[in-house]
């Protein structure tokens, strides 16, 4: 089966918007949209109130890893396997999921702020994940 959403034409910055609007109905606030050298959008940062502070949670677009992807699979046209498809398609696929998220959040499964913790920004500025990668420091019981 091809990448999820890998024919979209849906432009990537109205899919931003949409992820903006979902998250803003689920209490973040703050929400910014980083760009790379190349104006492509890359990372939605925003803010959800935990234990009394506001605590900021980024959302990598990692398009070029989608090209790989796309690139690979040998169902997806070749002629779809560019930069521009892929950045579309990444944000298509974090759009899917942040709803995915939400909807467990809306049936009281989980809190938003545990839903979304591996994008948590440290004090160093990387997400939680990437802090606990790197350090190869688990905090998970080995039990």
């Amino acid at each position: 089966m091809p990448i999820l959403n890998y024919t979209t034409k849906i432009d990537s910055y109205k899919t931003i918007t949409e992820i903006q609007k979902a998250l803003s109905r689920a209490g973040a606030t703050k929400i910014v949209v980083d760009n790379d050298v190349f104006r492509n959008p890359v990372s939605l940062t925003f803010c959800i109130l935990w234990n009394d502070q506001m605590v900021a949670f980024c959302l990598p677009c990692k398009y070029d890893r989608i090209l790989g992807a796309m690139k690979r699979d040998r169902k997806v046209s070749r002629k779809l396997c560019t930069e521009a498809q892929s950045l579309r398609v990444s944000w298509r696929i974090i759009k899917t999921w942040t709803e995915a998220q939400l909807a467990l959040v809306e049936a009281d499964l989980v809190t938003i702020q545990e839903v979304f913790l591996p994008y948590a920004l440290t004090n160093q500025g990387t997400t939680l994940y990437k802090h606990i990668e790197s350090n190869n420091s688990l905090l998970l019981s080995n039990g």
